[in-house]
């Protein structure tokens, strides 16, 4: 399948999706949608009347909880009747991506044993990994004041005006740890085994990092081992072109059982925060370009133009780890020395979430603005550098970004209730947040690759 083609059946796909999604939500999803509509509805006005009802003891607030227990239960049935209506097309994403992860954990070990051994000097290796890292630091500072500064500008949650609900009505999202403990424990793995299995990237990379310096350092012998991976990576590649082939197949039924679960109506009910949230992005992806164009010069049109399917595979189906095969195929075409790009994409994928940088300061701003809390601008700061913090090797965790900023609203006294305004359309949100934080990688590999002299023109 040539890679023009590619493109068109994947943007035919996307097409059909939404059509199909929309069908299928009238005929067949709309019927559960309303019973989970009135749950949720029966679900507020009891939390209201909980919330005004000052004595838990009264026989008048237990007859609510059991009610509102009921109700939760209604609501979480029909969930589940709605996923069972979409497991079909879900299913047709779900083989697409659990392909994409037998493929991503290999790749990364096998092309960056081979990058690190291949530069051989550890000094090398530090200062490559500083230019890698000062870019990071640079683009995830400037995506997360770009959200703070532009959410402040639009308000999108001035017009909500919701209530302060009761301390004990929340959600069922996890909140992240922040303790170095945890954090530690994410970063250096307990078993390369395990870290391989549950596709623990930076685990990965680490492991990686002291394997192809030591192989490295053994002279001659080491060669064997660098052949034997590159050879190994090469096989895998071409492994990643057949199940590119499913990739059509995997946004149709991405798209369809996102479109069919929350209607078109989602779009506009939350027109202003999604127009104004993609409008955001498009102005950080100009910046991203921006700034590959001072290295890059003409060439970074020609990059931003190889990577579009890639993009477009990520968006589709929400996920930039989807991209990860594609992007290193298409960097290494576009002139970049693979040991460059087997060193800085993994790394990317841990620390440059550019995308997700934005939503996380955009998404918890306007749940302070829904609720009427004010936000003094050095709170805003202090917001942005724990976010910041807190994101940092969430990789691969689901919904990270709504784990994250679970953990940070507490911190502010932002009930953690308010993320079911998010909840709904995170699925729509997800999808701009991986491509873009594809595109972010992408620029920060040739960036970093250009800098190092190692860019063929």
């Amino acid at each position: 399948m040539q890679k023009s083609k590619l493109t068109l059946y994947i943007f035919i796909a996307l097409v059909l999706g939404i059509v199909t999604g929309y069908l299928y939500n009238i005929k067949v999803i709309d019927g559960i949608n309303n019973k989970i509509s009135a749950a949720e509805a029966n679900i507020k006005t009891i939390g209201i009347r909980l919330t005004g009802l000052k004595d838990t003891a009264t026989t008048e607030y237990k007859r609510l909880k059991v009610v509102r227990t009921q109700q939760v239960k209604q609501r979480t049935d029909a969930n589940a009747a709605r996923e069972d209506k979409l497991e079909g097309f879900t299913i047709l994403s779900d083989i697409f991506l659990r392909l994409i992860k037998m493929i991503v954990a290999p790749l990364v070990f096998t092309t960056l044993v081979v990058g690190v051994a291949k530069v051989g000097d550890i000094k090398a290796v530090g200062r490559i990994g500083g230019k890698t890292l000062l870019w990071f630091l640079s683009a995830t500072l400037v995506s997360l004041l770009l959200g703070m500064l532009l959410v402040n500008l639009f308000e999108p949650g001035q017009t909500m005006h919701l209530a302060l609900p009761d301390s004990h009505l929340g959600t069922d999202i996890k909140k992240s740890a922040i303790s170095f403990k945890d954090f530690v424990g994410h970063v250096f793995p307990r078993s390369f085994i395990e870290a391989m299995a549950n596709n623990e990237i930076l685990q990965i990379v680490v492991f990686s990092l002291f394997f192809g310096v030591a192989t490295a350092s053994i002279g001659d012998k080491g060669q064997l081992v660098i052949r034997a991976m590159d050879a190994i990576s090469h096989v895998i590649l071409k492994i990643t072109g057949y199940v590119m082939k499913l990739a059509p197949l995997a946004v149709f039924g991405a798209i369809t059982a996102v479109v069919a679960k929350e209607g078109l109506g989602i779009i506009s009910t939350y027109a202003t925060f999604i127009g104004e949230f993609y409008f955001s992005l498009i102005l950080l992806w100009m910046i991203i370009i921006a700034a590959g164009f001072f290295v890059l010069a003409r060439r970074v049109f020609t990059l931003v133009n190889n990577i579009k399917d890639a993009m477009l595979v990520a968006f589709s189906t929400s996920t930039s780890e989807a991209a990860y095969p594609r992007v290193l195929i298409e960097l290494e075409r576009f002139g970049c020395n693979n040991k460059i790009v087997s060193f800085v994409l993994p790394l990317g994928y841990s620390f440059n979430l550019d995308g997700s940088m934005m939503y996380m300061t955009f998404a918890s701003l306007f749940l302070a603005q829904a609720y009427g809390i004010h936000l003094s601008f050095s709170h805003q700061l202090s917001m942005l550098l724990v976010l910041m913090l807190m994101s940092k090797g969430i990789a691969g965790v689901p919904r990270a970004a709504l784990v994250v900023i679970a953990g940070t609203l507490g911190m502010y006294n932002i009930p953690e209730a308010g993320l079911a305004l998010l909840i709904a359309i995170d699925p729509l949100m997800d999808m701009g947040r991986s491509a873009t934080n594809v595109l972010g990688n992408v620029m920060a590999t040739a960036v970093v690759s250009k800098w190092e002299g190692e860019l063929a023109d």
